[in-house]
């Protein structure tokens, strides 16, 4: 499980696989944002209704935002705001690398 704190209740990371949703439970994640659609790299990866399913598995809320890769605008980061100021917290946000979660959060911090 990687990870890296980009604010005071998110973490931003690469791909989760369903099977390690419960070891982000286990460190007291509340729920998961998926930025990365569905097939974007190929068929073996996991579809946002495993990751959903998993988490609801073990009580992580689960959130689907899919940004095409270097995509993100102001209305999906208006989008991704509203999902970080309405779901329980800690949050991790993925993607491909964690890249793309972590310009969605820091374009959503120009909100007042």
């Amino acid at each position: 499980m990687t990870h890296i704190i980009v604010g005071p209740s998110l973490a931003v990371s690469s791909q989760i696989e369903p099977q390690r949703v419960e070891a982000y439970a286990q460190s007291g994640f509340k729920s998961i944002i998926c930025n990365m659609p569905d097939g974007e790299i190929d068929s073996s990866q996991p579809s946002f209704d495993q990751i959903a399913t998993a988490a609801s598995a073990v009580g992580i809320e689960a959130a689907y935002l899919p940004i095409p890769s270097w995509k993100a605008d102001p209305t999906e980061a208006a989008a991704f705001w509203h999902l970080l100021d309405s779901l329980p917290k800690p949050i991790v946000a993925f993607c491909g690398s964690g890249n793309r979660s972590a310009v969605l959060w820091s374009m959503s911090q120009t909100r007042a």
